[in-house]
Order: structure tokens, then sequence, then C-alpha cells
């Protein structure tokens, strides 16, 4: 079975940054999407920003210019860099992975357990 597992949150002042990272593990052959949602106190989650195994991305409007999202197929990692943090920004950051092809079925929509961030002076 595919599991997520999240690392990098954290508290950082307005302005900082911060880098998330996401790592399935288990038997895998290919991964086709990975992503990261967010998810505030009292709001729905939110897509944050997506990438295909072949590089393709994807970014909500809010967090353009300011986060990259990049992957590692050979490590079956995606990561987060989020540049010039603002207190909207914080939330339960969601790790996500969609057709994950394993020997002998194929995982669709997996989700990490989430990582807290939190911008705030």
């Amino acid at each position: 079975q595919v599991q997520l597992v999240e690392s990098g949150g954290g508290l950082v002042q307005p302005g900082g940054s911060l880098r998330l990272s996401c790592a399935a593990s288990g038997s895998i052959f290919s991964i086709a999407a990975m992503g990261w949602y967010r998810q505030a106190p009292g709001k729905q989650r939110e897509l944050v920003a997506t990438i295909t195994s072949s590089g393709s991305t994807n970014y909500a409007d809010s967090v353009k210019g300011r986060f990259t999202i990049s992957r590692d197929n050979a490590k079956n990692t995606v990561y987060l860099q989020m540049n010039s943090l603002k207190p909207e920004d914080t939330a339960v950051y969601y790790c996500y992975a969609d057709r994950v092809r394993q020997p002998r079925t194929i995982s669709y929509n997996v989700w990490g357990q989430g990582t807290q961030v939190t911008v705030s002076s």
C-alpha cells in the first residue's frame, strides 16, 4: 500500500521561506501526478500546486510567483518551496498523489497526513 509522508512544516515569520517534502513509500513503478493542497481553519481544502511526471505544473493564483513545486521521480518525492510567506498561507498542507502504478494495482487519490505551516510574527 502506498503511503505519503510529509515533512518540513513549522512556524515562520511573514516574508520567510519554508520547504515541504513528501515521499511516497512502497513498491512503485510510477506516479502520474503529485501535488499539494492546503486547508485553513474553517475553510475548504484548496489546491496549491500540482506537477505531472513530465514536469508540467499548475499553481493556484494566490501562490504564483512565490511557491515552486518540483519532484524527483527516481525518489517518488515532491517538494514545495514556499517564499515570501504571508499570514494567509497558514494552513495544514497535504501531499497528494494520483495514479500510482504498483506491481499489481493502481492507486488513485492518495493523501498524506498533513503538515502544519504557520506564518506569524
